[in-house]
């Protein structure tokens, strides 16, 4: 069996909230709270939950871009927490990261030949007479050409400038890539551009990749097992063939349900939450879903439910799965 390429153990984090004038203490922000998952060697994992569940602040703790409050994440079985600050440039030449807006992530001052080469020049990848030609081939596999390399950023359209943003994160020649809901940020005729590069790279390259969305129909597309996250917690964790057939976690069937279906004719129940998503600062005791939950029982108040395995590979956290 191939070892996994990220592990992630318990991963806890949380954020000091701000103190208000007349607040002395404020509970902390529990973002991230107890998460554990692996990801093999050319792999997508896709991780999709509501706005503020904890999406972004797991891709950046797995590249120690945020320092996780406890738990443990091991990329080739080496715990990066433990890596020095000298190493960890190094480290980061194999894990890299495609941001959401991609006009924010890059810097307006400088032309797209520096925001790529700059890269090449860290880790010693190419230099000299080497520099051009190999930002030229980057650009190429985006689908952009030479003609780019002396434009700033703000002469892009979105789509063009999260390509551009793209190559800069193949640069290093990674073996993971963290997609923080790289398409949000653009418009619909865009977005399956965008989509379809990442999966050819990813047959291309090999890459190993987390896609981080909320649009759970490009999820599907893409990745091959897939994390369902509600405040900050994994509900439900399965292949995505699977969980889309058959949803063993009422928060994963409603969502499914709200997902447009590309078909007039098609008919589906949409399962309505009722209340809106409890603040991290105060989760819910018990299942954190329990407060929206129509199948909610005494013990889903009380009680924290594990992750079961209800099928191979297929995990859920739920007191009643085997129930509803």
């Amino acid at each position: 069996m191939t070892a996994p390429l990220v592990e992630v153990e318990n991963l806890t984090r949380h954020f000091a909230a701000k103190r208000g004038l007349f607040t002395w203490a404020a509970p902390p922000i529990r973002a991230v709270e107890d998460v554990s998952f692996s990801i093999a060697p050319g792999e997508v994992m896709g991780l999709v939950g509501e706005s503020g569940s904890g999406k972004s602040t797991i891709g950046r703790t797995l590249l120690r871009l945020v320092e996780p409050t406890r738990g443990t994440v091991r990329f080739r079985g080496d715990d990066i927490g433990t890596v020095p600050a000298g190493a960890l440039r190094k480290l980061r030449r194999h894990m890299q990261i495609v941001f959401q807006d991609p006009y924010a992530s890059l810097d307006p001052r400088k032309r797209v030949e520096d925001i790529i080469g700059d890269i090449l020049d860290i880790h010693g990848l190419a230099s000299g007479p080497q520099r051009r030609p190999r930002v030229v081939e980057l650009l190429s596999e985006v689908g952009l050409g030479p003609d780019h390399l002396n434009r700033f950023p703000h002469q892009f359209s979105g789509g063009q400038r999260q390509r551009i943003s793209i190559a800069r994160a193949l640069a290093s020649n990674p073996d993971f890539i963290v997609a923080d809901e790289p398409v949000s940020a653009l418009d619909v005729s865009v977005q399956a551009q965008i989509v379809n590069l990442l999966a050819d790279l990813r047959r291309r390259h090999g890459l190993t990749m987390l896609f981080v969305s909320h649009d759970l129909s490009i999820v599907e597309y893409l990745s091959d097992r897939v994390i369902v996250l509600y405040l900050g917690r994994i509900v439900e964790l399965a292949p995505a063939r699977e969980l889309y057939a058959r949803p063993r976690h009422p928060y994963t069937r409603a969502l499914l349900s709200a997902t447009p279906v590309p078909d007039p004719d098609a008919k589906r129940a949409r399962i309505v939450l009722s209340g809106e998503l409890p603040s991290p600062a105060n989760p819910p005791s018990g299942c954190v879903f329990h407060t929206r939950c129509p199948h909610a029982t005494d013990i889903c108040k009380r009680e924290v439910p594990r992750l079961e395995e209800t099928s191979p590979g297929h995990t859920v956290a739920c007191w009643r799965k085997d129930e509803i």
